[in-house]
């Protein structure tokens, strides 16, 4: 059984993402150290993970787009078909000095194990800046597209935007924006939100994003909106206005963030997430592989919200 407070599941494996597919099987991604390709694995457990065979179902490209900086894949089943959306980086910064990521698909019609993945391009978010982060759920019989993206129009490094998908690869534009960092505690050292993922519990949607600098003091804030109200209107989403989940030196958790969902063999809801096991780096934030994946369950609260510390 998952308790809280269990130890490192996987180490060294940041922005992680667990899937309890349709076939019953576990399947686990997440960013690798060296940045440098697409990893996968799968297992009939959680527990199962650590030791399960993992392969490389993309590596980066030699040179231009996608060669450098490969972030934060997540794996989904949609419409039938095995996607993976990741964030990837040129060779060059953009002109204003920050990481030139964009968001692109792997996708795989048939073993995710076995059979190849191809590039299915980049997902066209409506503008071109710094975007990574991608995330997709369905509500209402919709199926939806959240990410993280720069705007070179409102301060800091990055918001939360949502689209309705209209296929794997293409959204319904433009995009709404859900969220831009706005308290202190989203703006210590960069002011970010990034990592969204969403919960979906008795017809409440729980958006889950991270915020801050990637130390001690990142953590994460969440939104709330009903399943069958208008996502597409920001007024539907409720943010807030203090972290949900932060740093707990007691349990050796720093840092605690760019977190994912997914379901216990017994239907009980389960929390991913990476952290750190000290404050600060061992260098610098991507020179120091220690962001460690954990997996917790969920506890409801009196008013049926989710606990995450």
């Amino acid at each position: 059984m998952i308790e809280k407070y269990s130890g490192v599941l996987i180490p060294q494996r940041a922005d992680p993402c667990i899937l309890l597919a349709p076939d019953s099987w576990y399947y686990f991604t997440a960013s690798v150290p060296a940045f440098d390709c697409v990893e996968l694995r799968r297992a009939k457990s959680i527990e199962e993970l650590p030791s399960a065979p993992t392969r490389i179902v993309w590596r980066k490209h030699i040179d231009g787009i996608m060669s450098q900086n490969i972030w934060a894949p997540e794996i989904h089943l949609v419409d039938g078909v095995w996607c993976i959306y990741f964030a990837a980086a040129g060779q060059k910064p953009d002109d204003n000095g920050v990481f030139s990521h964009r968001i692109y698909c792997l996708q795989c019609d048939g073993d995710p194990m076995l059979d190849d993945w191809v590039e299915a391009g980049q997902v066209n978010t409506g503008w071109e800046s710094f975007a990574l982060d991608a995330t997709t759920f369905t509500a209402a019989g919709k199926r939806y597209f959240v990410w993280a993206q720069r705007n070179e129009g409102i301060r800091g490094n990055s918001n939360l935007y949502i689209a309705e998908m209209l296929s794997a690869t293409e959204l319904k534009l433009p995009g709404i924006l859900l969220s831009v960092p706005e308290y202190d505690w989203e703006c210590i050292g960069y002011r970010v939100n990034e990592g969204p993922s969403v919960l979906k519990h008795n017809g409440k949607l729980f958006l889950t994003y991270s915020a801050s600098a990637t130390d001690e003091h990142y953590a994460m804030g969440m939104l709330t909106a009903d399943e069958g109200s208008d996502l597409l209107n920001r007024a539907s989403w409720h943010k807030s206005p203090v972290p949900v989940m932060v740093t707990d030196p007691a349990h050796g958790i720093y840092g605690p963030g760019h977190n994912s969902f997914t379901k216990a063999q017994d239907g009980r809801d389960l929390l991913v997430f990476h952290a750190r096991p000290y404050p600060g780096f061992e260098g610098t934030p991507l020179s120091d592989p220690n962001r460690h994946c954990h997996v917790w369950p969920v506890v409801y609260d009196e008013q049926d919200r989710p606990v995450f510390n």
